[in-house]
């Protein structure tokens, strides 16, 4: 289990930074032979994602609907995200063509979805938690006073929550 995290955190990033939701909805639950394969192939992408440090995911958050999983993900840069989604020889495209094959045989069985967010402020608090969420994906760092309330966090103007944390004595 992931260990705690004391105090009042948020989350410090300066740059792009993109959130992007990615699911599927399971229509028919009683056919497994046509939605099992579409939920396999999101582990190889994650997988493959996740040893490419230039990759731009900057992390991840997978989470169970009433319809079915879908995650959050965090991006360095929408470039790197639609770059990943054309690439032919990585495993999105070819994951893509599966699911409209077998959609076409199919229609009514799994469904695709997602909703990308190009973000211009984003605001983030984190109270006796393990390292999650947007902070595990860029950075984890204590709430300075200046930035106690969240209408503080979000005016700051960019990703930013917070000042840097102060040096440790050696």
């Amino acid at each position: 289990m992931a260990s705690l995290i004391p105090g009042r955190m948020t989350h410090r990033w300066n740059g792009e930074l993109v959130v992007f939701h990615i699911g599927m909805t399971v229509n028919q639950w009683w056919r497994p032979d046509l939605w099992m394969p579409v939920f396999g192939d999101m582990p190889k992408m994650l997988r493959e994602l996740s040893m490419d440090g230039d990759s731009g995911l900057l992390g991840y958050t997978m989470l169970v609907g009433a319809r079915g999983p879908y995650l959050v993900q965090y991006w360095s840069s929408l470039d790197k995200l639609y770059a990943y989604a054309a690439a032919p020889d990585q495993e999105h495209r070819p994951a893509w063509t599966r699911f409209n094959r077998r959609a076409r045989t199919a229609p009514k069985a799994v469904g695709i979805w997602h909703e990308t967010y190009l973000v211009d402020r984003a605001e983030s608090i984190y109270v006796g938690t393990p390292a999650m969420g947007l902070p595990r994906a860029t950075e984890i760092v204590p709430i300075a006073s200046r930035h106690d309330r969240a209408r503080a966090r979000v005016a700051d103007g960019s990703t930013r929550g917070s000042e840097p944390a102060p040096p440790t004595a050696a």
